[in-house]
């Protein structure tokens, strides 16, 4: 079952067993992880660092950006983790998926060669609203 939100614990090392609906955040080890909020049960590491996640908190609540892709999973759910509350984003078909990877990887490494100054912390990604029937027809017609 999928969950709308979550808490969150400050630890210094992940417990063997996470549990379900807990944001763990090691600051030492600069990662989150949690279990798929979409009730999968895979286990999801985010790795904080200049391209790739970052956290915010509040004194209240934990926040992750950019988005969360379980790409490599099945279940393959899309979240994003603002304030306490999940976020359910669009599903990406596979040729987005490698597009991602692809700018992914190309920036990670032009970032480490010193060819990308640093740029200011990533924009919130707005959760997007449910698509009309034409455009997830659409998308249907186009994904295969």
């Amino acid at each position: 079952m999928s969950r709308a939100a979550y808490d969150h614990k400050f630890v210094k090392a992940f417990p063997d067993k996470l549990d379900e609906g807990i944001l763990y955040v090691s600051v030492e080890f600069s990662t989150a992880a949690h279990r798929c909020f979409c009730g999968c049960g895979s286990e999801v590491y985010t790795r904080f660092s200049p391209r790739d996640w970052s956290m915010k908190f509040n004194g209240e609540v934990v926040s992750i950006n950019p988005s969360i892709g379980n790409w490599s999973f099945p279940c393959q759910s899309h979240y994003i983790l603002d304030g306490g509350r999940v976020h359910w984003a669009d599903k990406w078909s596979r040729e987005r998926i490698e597009l991602g990877r692809l700018l992914d990887r190309d920036r990670k490494e032009r970032h480490y060669k010193g060819e990308l100054q640093a740029s200011p912390p990533p924009r919130p990604i707005e959760p997007a609203s449910r698509p009309g029937i034409l455009a997830r027809f659409t998308r249907w017609l186009t994904a295969r």
